[in-house]
């Protein structure tokens, strides 16, 4: 299966990704993808959240194994753990924490799911500018904190058409076929 998520941050206006990858596709490749379509540089701490529906944070997916012995609590690394063992309905939300020191995040979204498979995941859709990676902490303004309301996801004023193709041209029939 295919998974197409939808990437947004609460930080910068009219930004937006949409990331396409195999659903067999580990969280490790994910984190190389959305950090390629930000031009982030690769090696810096992340983590991915499972989240309800509210964005409350549920099971949390590590860049390496942070040794918790806790044998009450299941322990997930990017590296071994495949996106379909986490995800599978449209509408999950996912964060992904890729500033600890200011808890900084993106919003990401199961889009679609569609049939066939990906050699390799990539950004489909690209619209604006990413935040800056990093921020100085004594700079960062608290007030900046998202705060999730019934507005965040599906404003009106976001439009997925509008995001650009980034550099990928389709040809006819399926949109995916070999492409990677």
């Amino acid at each position: 299966m295919i998974y197409r998520f939808v990437l947004l941050s609460d930080e910068v206006d009219n930004f937006g990704r949409e990331i396409s990858i195999d659903s067999d596709a580990t969280f490790q490749e994910l984190n190389d993808v959305i950090l390629e379509s930000v031009e982030y540089k690769q090696g810096e701490m992340a983590s991915f959240f499972i989240c309800s529906e509210d964005w409350e944070k549920e099971k949390e997916i590590t860049l390496m194994d942070m040794g918790t012995d806790s044998s009450e609590e299941d322990t997930y690394v990017m590296s071994e753990t495949r996106l379909s063992d986490l995800i599978e309905d449209e509408g999950q939300k996912v964060l992904y924490v890729f500033d600890y020191m200011t808890d900084r995040c993106f919003f990401l979204e199961l889009e679609e799911v569609d049939s066939g498979s990906l050699k390799k995941g990539y950004c489909s859709k690209s619209k604006g500018d990413a935040p800056a990676q990093f921020v100085e902490f004594e700079n960062f303004e608290t007030e900046t904190k998202f705060e999730a309301d019934e507005d965040f996801y599906g404003k009106d004023e976001f439009d997925m058409d509008e995001l650009d193709a980034d550099g990928y041209e389709f040809g006819e029939g399926d949109p995916y076929a070999d492409k990677y």
